[in-house]
């Protein structure tokens, strides 16, 4: 029998050297797929910073106030996006979208201390103050919020004063 199939190892030396080539071979190979792999999509700076406000934000953010501070009045506008703009924006619940004059022009038509009554108490399936807290959202806010409504929506509302506003909810108490 001749001996062209034999062994490719024929000494011990060349046995120890094709076990460290059949381990670090592959794992060379590995190391280069992943340093290219990696090098493709490399994100920017500003998109590591999106990325991070995506998934490190937290999904409340606490708004903590000094009992004995001053109150600082929200404009009509800030109460609108705050507490409106989920059912005004989209028409939920049959509530009629700011913007929308003919929606609204029956609803000004009656006056403002109308529009600010079914805002306290609650009218068909708005719930009260829109769903806000008093302590959150003083009546004279929600009047502000109403007169901006009604003015980005075809009306000509005057904007309330802090005074008459808080004679109307004193009024309504009694």
């Amino acid at each position: 029998m001749s001996e062209e199939h034999g062994n490719l190892i024929k000494s011990p030396k060349q046995l120890i050297l094709m076990v460290i080539a059949a381990f670090f071979i592959p794992l060379v190979v590995i190391l280069l797929l992943l340093t290219y792999a990696n090098s493709q999509n490399k994100p920017s700076a500003s998109e590591d910073q999106e990325i991070a406000n995506r998934l490190i934000k937290p999904v409340a953010n606490l708004d903590f106030k000094d009992a004995s501070a001053p109150k600082v009045l929200k404009t009509g506008e800030e109460v609108y996006k705050n507490v409106c703009t989920s059912c005004h924006t989209s028409g939920a619940a049959g509530a009629p979208v700011m913007g929308q004059n003919a929606a609204w022009a029956s609803r000004i038509s009656k006056g403002y201390p109308t529009l600010l009554t079914h805002a306290l108490k609650g009218y068909n399936a708005m719930p009260a103050r829109g769903g806000s807290s008093p302590d959150d959202v003083s009546d004279f806010e929600i009047g502000r919020a109403i007169v901006y409504i009604a003015n980005n929506s075809g009306g000509k509302l005057a904007e309330p004063s802090e005074a008459s506003a808080d004679k109307e909810s004193t009024s309504k108490k009694k």
